[in-house]
């Protein structure tokens, strides 16, 4: 079948709230050397694409400045020097940016193949926050079997999918949600112990719970966690930044514990990494984690799906926090 000459997509003329976005169309993108072109099935909505859309995230350069990082669907171009990958092959990925749209290009080294049984929805519910873990709480700080870990933001996209694979791969978890309900989720996907933080104090129920402190914490929210995370941190213990919701700046803050408990603190984001990097965390979640997703043993959880054009919607609900796991939308 031809592929249309345009197709639709979700435009931002302006920077500002969900509701400057609009349905509208252009031509399709044309892969290039390495890059398949996917017919979208199923689009992620996640906490990167509110904060391009308000003008916080720009697009790296020479990335589409179409918001939206990863899909799902059928390629149905494939540019030069790909291999491995065909035409109506069923892939999901990551991209570098352009999601929100019928038609996406996706690096080849980004892509990973349907987990089996999957069908659109649930494989786009898997790269972003798949990526994201596997590179900030494996490879960066080294979870092994029997470690202990915190994962702030257990409910979001990001923490259910941290809470399963720190269980699946030997972990001991422990994480912080904003409600009875939320806390209670976190605690069915694997956490052994969930933290009101709207009513308990995180860092005092670490240290009852743990005597010593976790060896990593995954944490979203930056500035206004530093100092309770660096006291909840074991000896040699890491602190692994992702996010900055509760502000980047952190002052007068006493660095000592740092350099008495020999802690590491890192972090990282996903969109400015090289394509080899990207690759080498696609073919480690290939090999390591889609097995986990095949057995079952690992799924995303997603919390509702919308249609392409109540695009608008999907942002509110991810703004409003409400959520527990993913917002997707659904194309066609």
């Amino acid at each position: 079948m031809p592929l249309p000459q345009e197709m639709h997509f979700v435009d931002l003329p302006s920077f500002g709230g969900p509701e400057v976005m609009t349905i509208d169309r252009r031509p399709l993108p044309v892969p290039q050397d390495g890059e398949v072109l996917v017919r979208a099935e199923a689009i992620g909505v996640n906490r990167p694409d509110i904060a391009q859309r308000q003008g916080n995230y720009p697009a790296p350069k020479g990335a589409s400045p179409i918001l939206g990082l990863e899909l799902s669907g059928e390629i149905v171009a494939v540019g030069p020097g790909v291999s491995g990958h065909a035409v109506g092959d069923k892939v999901c990925g990551l991209a570098n940016g352009g999601a929100y749209a019928e038609y996406c290009l996706l690096p080849a080294g980004q892509i990973l193949p349907f987990p089996k049984g999957y069908d659109a929805v649930k494989a786009a519910a898997l790269p972003e926050t798949f990526f994201t873990v596997w590179a900030n709480l494996f490879q960066m700080a080294g979870l092994t079997e029997g470690e202990t870990v915190l994962i702030h933001g257990g409910s979001s996209g990001i923490g259910t999918t941290a809470i399963q694979l720190a269980r699946a791969f030997g972990a001991e978890v422990y994480a912080t949600a904003g409600s009875k309900e939320k806390c209670e989720a976190c605690e069915k996907l694997g956490a052994k112990r969930a933290i009101n933080y709207r009513t308990e104090d995180f860092a005092e129920v670490i240290k009852a719970e743990t005597g010593h402190g976790v060896d990593i914490i995954l944490d979203m929210i930056g500035a206004s966690y530093f100092e309770r995370n660096i006291a909840s941190l074991a000896k040699d213990g890491c602190l692994s930044i992702i996010a900055f919701l509760g502000g980047a700046i952190v002052e007068k803050v006493n660095l000592s514990p740092i350099m008495v408990k020999r802690l590491t603190v890192t972090g990282s984001t996903m969109r400015p990494r090289t394509a080899e990097e990207k690759r080498a965390i696609r073919d480690d979640l290939l090999s390591e984690v889609w097995p986990l997703l095949a057995a079952g043993t690992v799924a995303p959880v997603i919390h509702k799906v919308f249609a392409f054009d109540e695009v608008v919607e999907a942002h509110r609900l991810l703004e409003a926090g409400s959520h527990v796991g993913k917002v997707m939308l659904r194309v066609g």
